[in-house]
């Protein structure tokens, strides 16, 4: 019999998501701006829920696994969705129209994220991959009389539908040659070849190709630049956070439970990936004139490191053995940094937010003199650029830090060798921003308002850049817990 009971989170995420579309149809239109505490309590409470509740088992013959690994990453999303809820709301506001069918659809992708972090089955994670995205498409076309959101939106319904064919078609390559889609019964069938058909080959390249498109990896991130500088701010954020969070959480479970046992020879393709992204996006920030679009590059860049820790997290021996202590040290400094990287650059997407909204522009030159004209929003961006940069004391150096480690005790040091040049190159053009904050002056001098809820957030999130930069222990051992079913379960078999 199937526990649904398993399924509470997602099951409340789609109620919030539905009962906000319902209770838009009834209010009046002042009373819509409320709508976003609505969503924003509805998913608190979801949180409580989702920290107490046990969720170990399986639905639907195992298609989805609920275990520590879907439980660090529900909340995770829950948080992170509940940010975004909060970073929308002056936006919404002030430049969109219909907030119950933002604040729905919002939740629909979230519900999508979630789901995709239990996924234990290829068409399963395809169908969730597909929740996830489709409201993205609406997302980022959402200012419908802004061409550049139009233009965002067919770019990103168009490539987006093109890395889902290369999956399915990955799928079905994989389904003809094995038989299944299950990723227990994946690993199962790969252990017992004697090598991999140019057939099995050809559905790797394809999967793989799909997840580089969704997580915006070089050299499938051609969308990303476009999409992030027509979309919606605080569905920008939502991008480059969330999105790629979901897609990396499905890579992290499909690479540990279906494809270890051929991992060595997916290993070389992973590690040129994750090489060019990290070069070609941080070299290309350095020439961006818009924020948005050098947040883009910058998230590119980002997913190079990630990905690097995606490289090492399988065998990388001749003989195939594994490691056990730094593979749980890869594991842990890969969640860490994706942690670190998300919450970073909510803080950095709130400061953009805050002043777009007062001024309407986007480049980088409307950030001149802010330190003048609002000096915590210019407090808190400075410290976000220079976390996502690595900098000592911030989130980001503690997390690249151990991530970096773990990847070079796995023997990829010339990997990380290059990850710690691009990090200095990432510094440069984060310090023309901060000159842009702190040297240049404005042509306005008029201070900038904000609001009490968005200097609380502003708050909370710097808090959380220092305090974790400072004291990371107690995410680190909340971390630890998820990813013990996936190494236990097959990592370890291969020793």
């Amino acid at each position: 019999m199937n526990d649904f009971s398993l399924l509470l989170p997602e099951f409340l995420v789609a109620g919030l998501a539905f009962f906000i579309l319902a209770l838009d149809l009834f209010i009046k239109e002042n009373w819509k701006r409320y709508l976003v505490w609505v969503a924003f309590f509805g998913l608190a409470v979801i949180l409580f829920v989702s920290l107490f509740i046990e969720s170990e088992g399986q639905l639907y013959d195992g298609l989805l696994e609920f275990d520590e690994f879907t439980k660090f990453f529900r909340i995770f999303f829950l948080i992170i969705g509940g940010v975004t809820v909060i970073i929308s709301r002056e936006y919404v506001d002030s430049r969109l129209k219909y907030p119950g069918e933002y604040y729905g659809i919002l939740l629909f992708t979230l519900l999508g994220a979630m789901l995709l972090a239990s996924s234990a089955e290829l068409l399963t994670a395809y169908i969730n991959l597909e929740l996830l995205s489709f409201g993205l498409y609406v997302l980022v076309g959402y200012e419908r009389y802004n061409p550049k959101s139009n233009e965002a939106s067919v770019k990103y319904i168009l490539l987006g539908a093109f890395s889902s064919a290369l999956i399915l078609f990955g799928i079905s390559q994989i389904y003809g040659l094995l038989g299944t889609t299950r990723f227990d019964e994946m690993s199962v069938a790969f252990s017992s070849l004697s090598s991999i058909s140019p057939g099995m080959a050809v559905g790797f390249v394809l999967i793989v190709s799909g997840l580089g498109f969704k997580l915006a990896a070089v050299p499938f991130h051609m969308w990303a630049p476009d999409v992030y500088e027509g979309a919606p701010l605080p569905i920008t954020a939502w991008l480059s956070v969330g999105s790629k969070a979901a897609a990396l959480a499905l890579a992290i479970r499909l690479f540990s439970e279906g494809f270890i046992s051929v991992f060595g020879e997916l290993q070389p393709i992973l590690i040129v990936i994750a090489a060019i992204t990290m070069v070609i996006g941080n070299l290309l920030a350095l020439v961006q004139k818009n924020i948005k679009r050098l947040l883009a590059y910058s998230s590119i860049g980002h997913v190079g490191y990630l990905l690097m820790g995606l490289a090492a997290l399988g065998p990388i021996a001749k003989t195939g053995s594994v490691a056990e202590t730094f593979t749980n040290l890869v594991y842990n400094g890969l969640l860490f940094h994706m942690v670190s990287y998300g919450f970073t650059t909510m803080a950095a997407f709130l400061c953009v937010i805050t002043v777009y909204n007062k001024t309407g522009r986007d480049d980088i030159s409307a950030f001149a003199g802010l330190s003048k004209r609002q000096p915590l929003v210019a407090l808190v961006f400075v410290c976000a650029l220079f976390s996502l940069a690595g900098l000592p004391i911030f989130v980001g150096f503690a997390s690249k830090f151990y991530l970096f480690n773990a990847v070079g005790g796995q023997g990829l040091l010339w990997l990380v060798a290059l990850a710690i040049v691009m990090s200095l190159i990432s510094l440069y053009y984060y310090l023309t921003i901060a000159r842009q904050l702190y040297i240049e002056n404005s042509e306005d001098d008029a201070p900038i308002e904000v609001s009490f809820v968005t200097k609380l957030t502003l708050g909370g999130l710097f808090g959380v850049m220092i305090i974790l930069g400072i004291y990371p222990a107690f995410l680190l051992e909340a971390i630890q817990r998820a990813p013990d079913a996936l190494i236990s379960g097959n990592l370890l078999s291969l020793v």
